[in-house]
């Protein structure tokens, strides 16, 4: 029997192999979702006029606390830009090819020029909670600006590596006190020749809770998904490891976080005194 467009989306998300959901409700953004693939290969077409501002009122459509919309996103087009930001970035290419680069920016500053302006403190920027805030804002923001993207038929990945140079990084986006990079995101069409796969993730019954959180399927779980990441790294011709082994790797000492330790020190310098 042929499987549906629907199914066969679930299938790859999950492993052809694993105990799929069974009551998903499919409609076409939820395909759309499952449909997500990162895209490290672009062609060199020119973005239609208008996709930046249809990808930032998606973004500026998210969920934002108290509707304070602390973040900011600086919208880089310039090719000799793109290239210093690639360089730093472990020389990614894909940040020199995208036509498109988003740095997405947790940023306080803004709401402390408006205090500024009403000649009233703006005490509560000092603390760890408001750096949150403004952090998890920016993402909910960039994931429906990526989401947007998708469903014009472009690709995007997303750059982490953006924070392993953020006193350079802040410097070349010029950005004021309390306003710091989290992360990029590179936007552009996918290059035909290079295509990509959906990942397979974590079945649900390892990443879902009811009610109170528990480990009881866990090991049977990681242990079925292992071997599902080992039949995608075979089809896509990738060396064979096992997704424990690899997360364990990238997390068994700093030399993993690609300079990454000093960002405290860093967000510190950036003008968030993160009480």
């Amino acid at each position: 029997m042929m499987m549906t467009n629907s199914q066969a989306l679930l299938a790859a998300r999950y492993g052809s192999h694993s105990n799929l959901p069974e009551q998903l409700i499919h409609n076409s953004v939820v395909d759309q979702m499952l449909a997500h693939r990162s895209v490290r290969a672009f062609v060199d077409t020119p973005l239609p006029t208008g996709t930046l501002e249809t990808l930032v009122a998606a973004a500026q459509s998210a969920a934002t606390s108290s509707n304070l919309q602390s973040w900011s996103v600086v919208a880089i087009e310039d090719s000799q830009r793109r290239a210093r930001i690639s360089e730093w970035a472990n020389g990614q290419q894909h940040i020199r090819v995208a036509p498109l680069f988003l740095a997405w920016i947790a940023d306080l500053s803004r709401i402390d020029r408006i205090a500024l302006d009403l000649e009233k403190p703006s005490e509560a920027n000092r603390y760890l909670e408001m750096f949150l805030v403004a952090s998890i804002d920016a993402a909910l923001a960039a994931q429906n600006a990526t989401l947007a993207a998708e469903s014009l038929g472009l690709g995007t990945v997303y750059i982490g590596a953006l924070r392993n140079h953020p006193a350079k990084v802040s410097a070349e986006l010029k950005l004021p006190a309390r306003a710091f990079a989290l992360f990029g995101l590179c936007v552009g069409y996918p290059d035909p020749a290079r295509p990509t796969s959906v990942k397979p993730r974590l079945g649900q019954r390892t990443i879902v809770h009811h009610e109170q959180y528990s480990t009881n399927h866990e090991t049977q779980e990681i242990a079925h998904y292992n071997k599902v990441m080992n039949e995608f790294q075979a089809a896509q011709g990738l060396p064979a490891i096992a997704w424990t082994q690899q997360a364990g790797q990238r997390v068994a000492g700093i030399e993993s976080l690609s300079g990454r330790q000093v960002l405290r020190a860093e967000i510190y310098r950036q003008g968030f005194e993160i009480e």
